[in-house]
C-alpha cells in the first residue's frame, strides 16, 4: 500500500493517530492526550474529535472496540489504532523527519557561508 497518498496528515489527525499508538482509549481520554501531546496547541472539541473518529473508521485507520460499561449500563466506546492507521502514522512520521534533516542541512549549509 502506497500510505503517502494519505499524507500530510492535519496536526490534529496525526495527534488522533499517536494517542492511540500505545493502547485503545475513549474519546475523552484522546481528548486530554491529544492536548497533553501537543502542549496545548491541539484542543478537540467534541464535535471535532468525534466528526475525525468516524472518518478514521471509515478509513480503517481506527477501529471501536467495547471497553466495559458505565455507571448507566451502556457500553462504553474506546478506540484503537489499526495495522493501516499505524502504517499511515510511521509514514506521517518518516515524512516530517525528512523534512527536518533538509532543513537542517540547508540551515547548516547557511551557517557555512
Amino acid at each position: 500500500m502506497d500510505y503517502d497518498e494519505n499524507l500530510p496528515l492535519s496536526e490534529a489527525v496525526f495527534f488522533i493517530l499517536l494517542s492511540l499508538l500505545p493502547e485503545p482509549k475513549h474519546g475523552y481520554a484522546i481528548m486530554k492526550d491529544v492536548e497533553s501531546l501537543s502542549d496545548s496547541r491541539v484542543s478537540l472539541s467534541t464535535g471535532t474529535l468525534y466528526g475525525a473518529l468516524k472518518r478514521l473508521l471509515r478509513a480503517g485507520w481506527v477501529q471501536r472496540v467495547e471497553e466495559g460499561q458505565d455507571g448507566t449500563g451502556r457500553e462504553r466506546k474506546a478506540y484503537t489504532l489499526t495495522q493501516l492507521g499505524k502504517g499511515i502514522l510511521d509514514a506521517e512520521t518518516a515524512r516530517m523527519q525528512s523534512l527536518v534533516a533538509i532543513t537542517q542541512k540547508r540551515t547548516s549549509e547557511g551557517e557555512a557561508l
